[in-house]
């Protein structure tokens, strides 16, 4: 087989169950990095783009954008970066390097052309996956492999909102939806000192929420329970992708306190203007993160032993994992093995 060659699974079409499929993936490119990979998270994004559901996807759909790998070929433009060497990529293969926002160091709003890992190009449900060598992030050694995928995801999702806010351990953040995401959310806030709040929908998971870190657990279903929290937060984080009573949310802000939006919502946010100028409130959003972002917080999960909590399945057995998340039972991340030799 030749060098180029890539087995993988993919959906040849929306909705379908994924097949083994191989292609060619042509020459390296000098700015890329070919990884072999070893791990490689399911996430909620992959559904999407596995479904069409973002109207965005090109068939057949490779996904798979949570990876952890070793480099196994280098471009001959690729800097910093070695043979062998453990790195991860997350949800943004490619960017310009020459807009405005990468060379201000927000590559991950780059304006020019940027290619997402698993959109118009072959992820890492795969043996190998390349990617530009600026987003090939080196994995720390004290970091589990194992468990590190989702953090380049789901971890520098909610990680992100934390550098760009300039949270303290002083400040009381609030997580809405305790999931993938959320509970991701609530370990590097306890890491970073912060007062927590979880809303989750689901009161058994009281407990083990507490387990993580959250100082407190409100039923998101409860309307008296929400009301209770008015002017608690400095930062209420949503990792939802359905409506909520968003009015009943922004009363929960402190003075000068913000309502960030990481989960995709396709539905419009109504939002009283008055309840923004009254206590100098904001509404926000975040993609993922730069690749400096992503470094750092490899580095902090690194010193603070943060990692999410996960299900591992072998990668051959990725319908089962896809039913699983479904299923909406996983706790809170799945990972999947690479098995193909």
């Amino acid at each position: 087989m030749s060098n180029n060659q890539i087995r993988a699974y993919a959906a040849m079409q929306a909705g379908e169950q994924l097949v083994p499929y191989q292609f060619d993936a042509g020459e390296l490119q000098a700015h890329q990095v070919e990884v072999k990979v070893e791990y490689c998270g399911l996430c909620h994004s992959d559904i999407s783009v596995i479904n069409n559901d973002w109207r965005s996807s090109s068939y057949p759909v490779i996904a798979g954008h949570e990876i952890i790998g070793t480099i196994v070929a280098l471009g001959s433009e690729a800097k910093g970066l070695k043979l062998g060497q453990r790195v991860g990529i997350g949800w943004t293969a490619e960017t310009c390097q020459a807009c405005d926002p990468c060379i201000g160091g927000n590559q991950v709003l780059c304006t020019g052309e940027s290619i997402a890992t698993i959109v118009g190009h072959a992820g890492g449900f795969a043996d190998k996956v390349r990617a530009g060598w600026q987003w090939i992030i080196p994995l720390p050694d004290d970091l589990d492999p194992e468990s590190a995928g989702p953090l380049l995801c789901g971890g520098i999702t909610v990680f992100d909102p934390l550098l760009k806010h300039k949270i303290q351990a002083t400040h009381h953040v609030a997580v809405i939806g305790i999931g993938g995401l959320g509970h991701m959310a609530i370990k590097l806030l306890k890491a970073w000192g912060c007062e927590i709040t979880a809303f989750s929908s689901n009161p058994d998971k009281t407990d083990e929420l507490k387990a993580m870190g959250a100082d407190h657990v409100v039923n998101s279903r409860d309307a008296q329970a929400i009301k209770a929290q008015r002017g608690k937060f400095d930062l209420l984080l949503s990792t939802v992708n359905v409506t909520l009573n968003w009015q009943a949310y922004l009363s929960t802000l402190a003075p000068n306190g913000t309502l960030h939006f990481l989960g995709l919502t396709l539905e419009p946010v109504p939002v009283s203007v008055g309840a923004l100028i009254d206590g100098a409130k904001s509404v926000t959003g975040s993609p993922t993160g730069s690749p400096l972002a992503l470094r750092q917080l490899l580095q902090f999960a690194a010193r603070r032993n943060i990692a999410p909590q996960i299900e591992l399945y072998p990668m051959s057995q990725l319908n089962d994992a896809i039913e699983r998340l479904h299923s909406g039972q996983a706790r809170y991340r799945i990972v999947l093995k690479a098995d193909f030799d």
